[in-house]
């Protein structure tokens, strides 16, 4: 008899149905199977046939198997075919019912006794599921939390082959598991914007950047606050909303990451200097998702700048400006989503005390241009705000408590929402054409920009990005006009820090 079972196979971040079709046929035995499956699908003859017998089934191995994944040309990897695998098989030989099984999705791992293992993958999985109309789908017991963000499926968390393959061959499927919400108290609380003390210039910065999502730069000797500025930044930014959700959780489920916490809070990604450019961007012989990727809709800090591998500096180039990731690989071309916020921190010298007035400088000038040198003129061309975090004395740092993050991001939201009701989206994301409808400068402001670019050297590049920080400054104040003292304050945080 010939049947077939739905499963789903993860491309990128994301994934695409697999029909799971399997024969069987009298003849010499075998089990032949047939797709472009790797190590570990292959394999699944194995647990398939420890699995089948420590639970009963009495599945008849002595004839010839054949089982297709088709698409044929679909790279399909991991052993999350071994449920589909198992049920159309066990279809196949007349022990389960055939029509069931054309609307319901099966994912899972088999151990050897028959229990359901997790899955990599399965949020795209679901979503590619429900987009195709499925009505079910039938996962491991250990993916429940993970599949809560996806709705428009039943949902069936089980954690036997025998429990998985009851609901899958019935037409009156039981009632899908609810997941319950996740209690606030699992989740810290994101850093205060109230624990930096002073920082006056840096905090403004921050603000700036939350309420127009700009790129940032801090530039300071070791110890002045650089990090513990940067990793505030989530906490000034509204919460998700739905659909962002489910995006980040599609991305860091095809990684095989947690999801519970983008729940709740953006993602924050702070790779090490080590990373390589695969790693970052994203890639590799299948390639995953990097950490632009995973920092989609939050946040990509990278501390200690010039430390990363040149290669990997520039790969940040196009993502910064395109807000995706495009991997060309001999099998073909895969765009993953990159919308993050790059923050950024580097020392202004190799020892970290140029300009420090209490501790000397040991670097010779040309390790300082050979220091700075490392991050590209094209790379700062791309980061809207620069700013120099000094280092605080001792009667700042027993000053009063700053601003509390809170009372920074209603100001945040509340230039965020004249935004998105104006054009969209956020000043830091918009185009040259949007940018010169929205963000008009009038008389006075049309002077600075023109001084900024005839005397100062500002790009072409630079005189976009310092007319966004000036929109985002005007919203901050409710101000409908960009003004000349909106372009002054932009341009002060443009030509901070290390030249471009």
């Amino acid at each position: 008899m010939l049947s077939s079972a739905w499963s789903a196979a993860v491309v990128g971040v994301e994934a695409r149905l697999v029909r799971v079709e399997a024969d069987t046929a009298s003849g010499f035995p075998r089990f032949l199977l047939l797709g472009l499956p790797d190590s570990s699908v292959r394999g699944s003859e194995g647990r398939l046939r420890a699995a089948l017998r420590n639970c009963g089934f009495g599945f008849k191995w002595d004839r010839r198997l054949t089982v297709n994944l088709s698409p044929a040309g679909l790279p399909n990897l991991g052993a999350g075919f071994d449920l589909a695998i198992a049920a159309a098989l066990l279809a196949a030989d007349g022990e389960l019912r055939t029509e069931p099984l054309a609307s319901v999705l099966l994912v899972g791992e088999l151990a050897l006794d028959g229990a359901l293992r997790p899955v990599r993958g399965l949020v795209p999985m679901l979503l590619a599921a429900r987009a195709a109309g499925l009505r079910d789908a039938v996962v491991p017991r250990e993916n429940a939390e993970e599949a809560r963000c996806v709705r428009g499926l039943r949902l069936h968390a089980v954690a036997t082959l025998p429990a998985a393959l009851d609901i899958a061959g019935r037409l009156d499927r039981p009632s899908p598991v609810e997941f319950a919400s996740a209690p606030a108290a699992d989740a810290d609380p994101p850093p205060d914007l109230a624990d930096v003390r002073g920082q006056a210039l840096p905090r403004r910065a921050l603000e700036i950047a939350a309420a127009g999502g700009h790129n940032l730069l801090f530039t300071g000797p070791p110890g002045s606050g650089k990090t513990m500025l940067a990793r505030r930044l989530p906490g000034l930014l509204p919460p998700p909303d739905p659909d962002e959700v489910v995006e980040s959780a599609a991305i860091h489920s095809a990684a095989g990451l947690p999801v519970f916490r983008l729940l709740r809070a953006r993602p924050f990604r702070a790779p090490h200097h080590t990373a390589s450019d695969a790693a970052i961007v994203g890639g590799g012989p299948f390639p995953r998702p990097g950490e632009v990727s995973l920092a989609h809709h939050g946040v990509l800090f990278l501390d200690e700048l010039p430390e990363f591998r040149r290669n990997v500096l520039e790969a940040l180039r196009q993502p910064l400006e395109d807000r995706h990731v495009t991997v060309a690989r001999g099998r073909g071309v895969l765009h993953m989503p990159a919308r993050f916020q790059f923050v950024a921190a580097m020392n202004p010298c190799p020892c970290g005390h140029l300009g420090d007035a209490r501790h000397a400088c040991r670097c010779t000038p040309g390790q300082v241009r050979a220091y700075r040198a490392r991050v590209s003129g094209p790379l700062l061309d791309r980061i809207d705000l620069r700013v120099e975090v000094a280092a605080m004395a001792f009667a700042q740092l027993g000053g009063p408590a700053g601003e509390a993050s809170a009372s920074v991001a209603q100001r945040v939201a509340g230039a965020r929402d004249l935004q998105r009701q104006r054009q969209g989206r956020l000043n830091g994301e918009l185009r040259t054409a949007a940018l010169r409808r929205f963000a008009e400068p009038d008389a006075e402001a049309r002077s600075v920009l023109e001084a900024a670019v005839d005397r100062l050297g500002v790009t072409g590049r630079g005189h976009d990005r310092l007319l966004r920080v000036a929109r985002t400054l005007a919203d901050l104040e409710g101000d409908p006009r960009v003004g000349g003292r909106h372009v002054a304050e932009a341009l002060q945080f443009r030509h901070t820090g290390p030249p471009a």
